[in-house]
Formats: structure tokens, C-alpha cells, sequence
């Protein structure tokens, strides 16, 4: 069986950047569930795996535009200090959750100056192209109830909720 739109399927995965550094990993874990077609995972990965079969190892090179994006300006704004003075232990380089036009999102805290904080909402890789050694382990068609929710279910992806 080879992968195709509305299958669930099983890969071992290495995410590394440009100079060879491991960001993200299956290894000594389970494999990565993802329901292919229906954006659990990057565009451009889930091209390259679209025609492979269980067994298969390649690897996937994603730029910017079918990864994470490039880095996006307008996410990046400044707050008063004064909005973040009840989280404790504020420090440049950790991430928080807040409220924004588009609902709750990640932000990194880039600056933290007098009056201003500088935070960041674009994702931790975006702008950067990802490269990804893969092997295939399970293909199967998904069922009714998972192309419904639009993910894997069960062993390795979300359960029945």
C-alpha cells in the first residue's frame, strides 16, 4: 500500500537545520502518526511521502514557503512592560501564551527593555528550511471517524476525545 490522501501513516523521523543539528526526533520513541491530506504535518514533507510504501527511507529537504514560512515582521510587536508584570521570572529567550487579534499564541520574548517588551509570534522555524531523513513504518487507509476529526487515531496519534 502506498501513501495516499486519507491514510494514516507511520514514519521514523530526524528534523535537522542547515548545519546538520538535530532539532526534533522519533528516535527512542514511538513514530509519528499523521493523517496524510490533511495538513497534520509540513506541505513539503507530506509531498515527498505522497507514492512511498512502508519500508521506504529518503530524505526531504522543505524550504520556508512549504515548511514553517519565512519570518513574518507583523508578528513581531512590542508591549508595554506593564502587561506582562504578573507572569513572574520574565526573561529574554523563553516563550509565553497570550491573547492576540488571532487568539491565544506563542510568543518568544526576543527584548526586554525599560518600558517595552519586544515579542516574537512567529513559529521557532520559520525561515528556515528543514531536512528530514525518513523511514516509512505503517501505511493503512483511515477510518470513517478519523478523516471526519482529520487526524490519526488510536496508537501513536491523538485518542478518541
Amino acid at each position: 500500500m502506498t501513501i495516499a490522501n486519507d491514510h494514516v501513516v507511520e514514519i521514523d523521523y530526524t528534523l535537522t537545520n542547515k548545519s546538520g543539528e538535530v532539532l526534533d526526533s522519533s528516535s527512542g520513541g514511538q513514530p509519528l502518526a499523521y493523517l496524510h491530506g490533511h495538513k497534520n504535518i509540513v506541505t513539503g514533507l507530506e509531498k515527498d511521502l505522497a507514492g512511498k510504501a512502508i519500508g521506504d527511507s529518503f530524505k526531504s529537504v522543505v524550504d520556508p514557503s512549504e515548511g514553517y514560512g519565512e519570518v513574518n515582521d507583523k508578528l513581531v510587536t512590542e508591549v508595554p512592560k506593564a502587561e506582562l508584570a504578573s507572569i513572574p521570572d520574565l526573561k529574554e529567550g523563553i516563550s509565553i501564551q497570550a491573547q492576540s487579534s488571532e487568539g491565544t499564541q506563542i510568543f518568544k520574548i526576543i527584548k526586554i527593555g525599560e518600558d517595552k517588551i519586544t515579542l516574537d509570534g512567529n513559529h521557532p522555524l520559520a525561515g528556515q528550511t528543514l531536512y528530514f531523513d525518513i523511514t516509512v513504518k505503517s501505511v493503512r487507509a483511515a477510518n470513517d471517524e478519523e478523516v471526519s476529526h482529520g487526524h490519526a487515531h488510536g496508537p501513536g496519534g491523538h485518542q478518541h476525545h
